[in-house]
């Protein structure tokens, strides 16, 4: 027989890439962590489908990078269904507790802000009951062959790699003030007071456990047994509000993707409580701006994204919230008229000195993608919010719990004010792209609220800068923070905010950007910029090509 050539796309932007794509045109998987990939790629060649690689590359990155994700946090996902060909969205954010009522803060003597760890802090965790939502709809092997590989990783240990480790160590260490807020934390994840180091094999037993329960008892092991029983019963001994009823009464959400149209490409984002549009009114403003002719890197392309980012942030702060407590108006929010309004406010001569901020600015997250030979395709997030969460920890079960109640404020009227049963306003963000009504990629920049900022850079760069999938992930970014945030000294900055740049642009730029009124700070720490993965699907040929973080431990595979 004839060998044919079937050619690829042979653009090449020529940008500098520190790897290379990577192609395969069976399946995909994209994590940070290297054994979490091949998690999910051992599932997809064992017949299993991209949800099913998914799911078990999630169960792997909950052992293997706690200090980001786990069980006790939630979950988000887009979907491509080839049967139906078109998007599935699933929400699964927890809710806050029913039992903890306004007054509970007030005689607690809690105003301003909730306390970002201990047990003030918690919501519902939803990743499980997603996970069973996700697989009875998209999964094809049993969600016991799902789970096998973390539960054995968690039985005879795994070694963490560099920049986890260094991650964990961080995170106990900034908790080791406040342990009285965390307990159960050293005893889950740092035993004898000590954290694993680079290349040491961690075991967590307890987390194998329970994960061994989940997937012989299904998902009302978490929520109605055993498991919630003793969560239950921990959450009255340290005087926390998260309850068996709340665990019972618990279900994630189906609902539609929105999307808006950049240049040909339909962008695909979950509406709120999630901050997913923010990317849709940035890109939507940007669209009437030549950044292809700005060149990247330049004054006026960083410019224009941090002005637009500003505005959007206003609106971020003012209405993304539970949409069964408020009444976001979404529709006109990524609308092309409306984003036409917001573009005649920005000055392109200098800096606004002024915006509105949002919630909390930080977060720690894994986003992950997969896609198999059917033509599914799985954006996936899930989060303990900040670093390991609450620090609310049962070492019996072997995972903590999310604090993704501090993300509630107590602003009379605000769409996010705190009230009992409400679903959190949100930072972590699936994303994906059509083409033509057909998948293209799949892709995600976790970070707090980096990532809608991610989102637009990842999509700005290949759409106006011609860059390829990896490339794209590895340009230096730009980070626009409000200026509560922690990162840099407070007092450096202006109303502003703070404009943090990673090492890349030139010296020209930011000295021009500076004189616009622009604060600007370079800052080397690359938890600041967000971690990417993406696949892409050549709608030629159906080879996908893969894309992981490089300023991560990740790993994108694939056969």
């Amino acid at each position: 027989m004839d060998r044919e050539l079937i050619p690829a796309d042979s653009s090449a932007s020529g940008n500098r890439t520190s790897r290379s794509e990577i192609f395969a045109s069976h399946g995909m998987v994209a994590t940070s962590h290297p054994l979490a990939s091949q998690v999910g790629l051992d599932i997809l060649k064992d017949g299993g489908t991209a949800m099913d690689a998914a799911i078990g590359s999630n169960a792997a990155l909950g052992l293997m990078e706690p200090v980001s994700n786990g069980i006790g946090g939630d979950l988000f996902a887009i979907v491509w269904d080839p049967k139906s060909e078109r998007l599935r969205g699933y929400n699964g954010s927890g809710r806050s507790p029913l039992g903890l009522a306004k007054e509970i803060f007030e005689d607690a003597g809690i105003s301003g802000e909730i306390p970002l760890f201990g047990k003030y802090s918690l919501s519902i965790p939803g990743c499980v009951d997603g996970w069973y939502q996700l697989h009875s709809e998209f999964g094809n092997l049993p969600i016991e062959r799902v789970l096998k590989p973390a539960i054995g990783y968690a039985f005879d240990g795994h070694p963490v790699p560099e920049i986890i480790a260094r991650s964990w160590k961080g995170e106990i260490e900034s908790r080791s003030k406040d342990l009285e807020n965390c307990p159960g934390l050293l005893d889950t994840f740092a035993p004898g007071g000590k954290c694993p180091e680079k290349g040491d094999l961690w075991r967590n037993p307890a987390l194998g456990e329970t994960l061994l329960a989940i997937a012989e008892n299904g998902r009302d092991a978490f929520y109605k047994g055993p498991i919630a029983k003793m969560i239950d019963t921990y959450m009255k001994q340290i005087g926390a509000f998260l309850s068996y009823e709340d665990l019972a009464s618990h279900k994630g959400a189906w609902i539609d993707p929105v999307s808006t149209n950049y240049r040909g490409w339909d962008i695909w984002e979950l509406p709120p409580n999630g901050q997913g549009i923010a990317a849709l009114q940035i890109l939507n403003i940007l669209e009437g701006h030549d950044l292809g002719d700005f060149g990247f890197g330049s004054t006026k392309h960083l410019h224009a994204f941090i002005e637009a980012k500003k505005l959007v942030y206003e609106d971020r702060a003012k209405f993304y919230a539970d949409p069964d407590f408020s009444d976001a108006p979404v529709e006109m929010l990524i609308s092309k008229d409306y984003a036409a309004e917001k573009r005649c406010l920005m000055d392109f001569q200098k800096a606004s000195p002024s915006f509105c901020p949002g919630a909390l600015e930080r977060g720690d997250t894994v986003y992950l993608c997969t896609a198999d030979s059917s033509g599914m395709m799985v954006s996936l997030i899930q989060s303990n919010f900040i670093g390991m969460g609450s620090g609310v920890c049962i070492p019996e079960l072997g995972f903590g719990f999310q604090n993704r109640g501090a993300s509630f404020n107590f602003q009379s009227g605000h769409a996010n004010e705190y009230e009992p049963g409400k679903r959190p306003f949100h930072t972590i963000i699936p994303a994906f792209v059509t083409e033509g009504g057909k998948p293209l990629m799949a892709f995600g920049v976790m970070g707090g609220s980096m990532q809608p900022q991610g989102h637009v850079q990842i999509i700005v760069n290949m759409k106006d800068f011609g860059m390829n999938l990896q490339e794209a992930g590895d340009a230096p970014r730009v980070n626009h923070v409000r200026s509560s945030q922690p990162f840099g000294s407070p007092s450096k900055m202006t109303d502003g905010g703070m404009v943090y740049l990673e090492n890349g642009f030139s010296e020209v730029v930011l000295s021009e950007l500076a004189g616009m009124g622009h604060q600007i700070d370079m800052i080397s720490g690359k938890g600041l910029f967000g971690g990417y993965q993406g696949i892409r699907q050549d709608p030629m040929t159906g080879v996908y090509a893969g894309a992981s973080e490089s300023r991560k431990d990740g790993q994108a595979v694939g056969y």
